[in-house]
C-alpha cells in the first residue's frame, strides 16, 4: 500500500472503543469475490440455512479492510434475502479484523438471533485492538445492529 494512503487512513478519526457499528444495504463491496478465504471459515449458518454471515475481506484500505455480510430473512416477493453489510463506521470504514474462530451464537425470541465474534479496529498507533462484534439478526422484522465492546 502506499505511504500516503496508510497515513490518510491513520488520519481517519477511528471510531470509539465501544460503539455502534453501520448497516448498510449491500454494494459493489459485498460481491462474492470479497469473501475471505477459506470460505469455510468464514462463513456461518444459522435458522436452518436461513441465516447466512460471512466475512469481508474487501482489501483495501489495509487498516480496515474487513465487513460483516449478513444474509437473512425476511424474504421480497422474489424469495430472496435480504442483504445487509456491517461496517465499523460510515463511508465503508471497516474492522481492522473479524474471526468466527471463537464465535457465539444465542436467539432470543424478542430480539432474534446474536452472533458475536473477535474483531479489531485499527487505533492511532496502527495496531488492531481486540474487542468483540455482536450482530442481533431479526428474522421477523428484518433489523440487524452491531455493537462491540472491548
Amino acid at each position: 500500500m502506499k505511504p500516503a494512503l496508510i497515513a490518510a487512513c491513520l488520519a481517519l478519526p477511528a471510531p470509539a472503543l465501544a460503539g455502534t457499528a453501520t448497516v448498510t444495504d449491500c454494494g459493489p463491496m459485498t460481491s462474492a469475490r470479497n469473501v475471505a478465504e477459506p470460505w469455510e471459515e468464514n462463513t456461518l449458518t444459522f435458522a436452518n440455512g436461513a441465516i447466512r454471515v460471512a466475512i469481508l475481506d474487501t482489501v483495501e484500505p489495509a487498516a480496515a479492510a474487513f465487513h460483516l455480510l449478513v444474509l437473512s430473512p425476511p424474504y421480497s416477493e422474489l424469495g430472496d434475502r435480504q442483504c445487509r453489510m456491517v461496517s465499523a463506521g460510515p463511508g465503508g470504514w471497516g474492522f481492522g479484523f473479524l474471526s468466527f474462530e471463537r464465535h457465539e451464537a444465542s436467539y432470543d425470541p424478542a430480539t432474534g438471533l446474536t452472533v458475536t465474534m473477535d474483531m479489531g479496529i485499527v487505533n492511532q498507533s496502527g495496531v488492531a485492538d481486540a474487542l468483540a462484534l455482536s450482530v442481533t439478526i431479526n428474522q421477523a422484522t428484518g433489523e440487524i445492529t452491531g455493537t462491540w465492546l472491548p
